[in-house]
C-alpha cells in the first residue's frame, strides 16, 4: 500500500518531528516485519534510545535508523557483528540487516534479563561485587577487538578536536564561567598516553546493561546498544562507566571494575582519576553541568575535587 512507508527524515529536526509519532511510523515498520517474514508478531515500541526499537514477538528486536542516521546504523550492524560470541556477557545478534525506505534497520535477538536501572537498588554488595567483576572482563574481551575502519580515522586528532571545542560546548550546555575558566589549564595539566587503539562502547551504563538473578544471585546477562561504537584510547570508556554504572562515587565497585578489567591496584591513583575526568571533558556527548546537577556534589568547586569525587579507586 502507498501509505505503508517509512516518513522521509533526511535531517535532524524532520527526525526529532516524527521520531515519537507511532501514527506516521508504525505502518512503514509493519511493512517492513512483513517483509521480513515477521508479519504475524507482535510489535512493540520498546520506550529506550535515540532512535526507534521494537519488540517483534518475544525473540526479536528491531532497531530503526533514519536517512540522516545512516553512519550509526553502520557502526551498529558492524560492531554487533565483530563483537558476537568474542564476549563473556551475551551481546545481540544479528539476524538480518539493511535499507528499507531509506532507513537502515538492524534485526538483532533479544537478550534475558531486566536492565540494571531498574534493578540496582534491590542488589546486595556480593551482588554488585560479581557484576563489577563480569563488567571489568566484559570489557578487557571488548577492548581486544579491532573492526577495521571503524572512526574516527585518527584519535589524536580526535582528541585535539574535542579539546578544542570543549569550553564552547560546555557553555552551550549551560557550565557556569567559574567552571569554564578551569577547563584549559585542566586538560594542559593531564597527560593522556598514546596507546593502540581499541573497540570501545563509548556509552557503557546501566541502561545498555542487562542482569538476570540464578541461584546465586544477580549475574550480567547481556550488554547492547553499540551503535556510538568507536575506535580509540582504552580510558575513554571509563568516563561513561564512572559516571552511570557506578553508584555515584562507589568506590569499591569502580574499583573492582579496574582491577577485574587488568589494571593494577597500585595503579588506581589519582592521576588516573585526573585521565578519566578529562576524557569526560572530550567526550562526544558530555555535559558537565548534567552532570553536576545529578552526581554527589566535589567538596570543593574544582575539577580536582570532582576527579577525586567521581572516580573514588581507593581502598578505603
Amino acid at each position: 500500500m502507498a501509505n505503508d512507508r517509512l516518513p522521509a527524515a533526511g535531517t535532524e529536526a524532520g527526525f526529532a518531528r516524527i521520531r515519537r509519532d507511532e501514527a506516521r511510523l508504525r505502518p512503514g515498520v509493519l511493512a517492513l516485519c512483513r517483509r521480513l517474514g515477521f508479519g504475524g508478531e507482535s510489535l512493540t515500541r520498546m520506550p529506550v534510545g535515540p532512535v526507534p526499537v521494537y519488540a517483534v514477538g518475544e525473540r526479536l528486536v528491531l532497531k530503526l535508523f533514519p536517512p540522516v542516521a545512516r553512519e550509526r546504523w553502520t557502526v551498529e550492524d558492524r560492531v554487533l557483528r565483530a563483537v558476537t560470541g568474542r564476549l563473556p556477557v551475551p551481546t545481540p545478534g544479528v539476524r538480518d540487516s539493511g535499507e528499507f525506505d531509506g532507513w537502515g534497520y538492524v534485526l538483532m535477538t533479544r537478550l534475558a534479563g531486566e536492565p540494571l536501572t531498574e534493578v540496582w537498588p534491590r542488589t546486595a554488595e556480593h551482588d554488585r561485587d560479581r557484576l563489577a567483576d563480569q563488567l571489568g572482563a566484559a570489557l578487557a574481551a571488548l577492548h581486544e577487538i579491532t573492526v577495521p575502519g571503524l572512526g574516527p580515522p585518527d584519535w589524536g586528532r580526535f582528541v585535539a578536536g574535542q579539546r578544542a571545542g570543549c569550553v564552547a560546548r560546555q557553555r552551550s550546555r549551560g557550565l557556569t564561567e567559574p567552571w569554564l575558566a578551569q577547563i584549559p589549564d585542566f586538560l594542559d595539566s593531564v597527560r593522556l598516553p598514546a596507546s593502540p587503539p581499541a573497540l570501545l562502547h563509548t556509552e557503557v551504563m546501566r541502561e545498555h546493561l542487562l542482569i538476570t538473578c540464578g541461584p546465586d544471585g544477580w549475574t550480567l546477562s547481556g550488554l547492547y546498544d553499540f551503535e556510538p561504537a568507536m575506535m580509540g584510547a582504552r580510558e575513554y570508556e571509563f568516563a561513561s562507566v564512572g559516571l552511570f554504572v557506578v553508584s555515584r562515587g562507589d568506590t569499591r565497585f569502580l574499583r573492582r571494575v579496574l582491577i577485574a578489567y587488568g589494571r593494577p591496584a597500585g595503579g588506581l591513583d589519582g592521576e588516573l582519576r585526573r585521565r578519566l575526568l578529562a576524557y569526560t571533558l572530550l567526550h562526544r556527548y558530555s555535559d558537565l553541568p548534567w552532570y553536576l546537577e545529578e552526581l554527589p556534589a566535589p567538596p570543593a568547586p574544582t575539577l580536582d575535587a570532582l576527579a577525586a569525587r567521581w572516580w573514588r579507586t581507593d581502598s578505603g
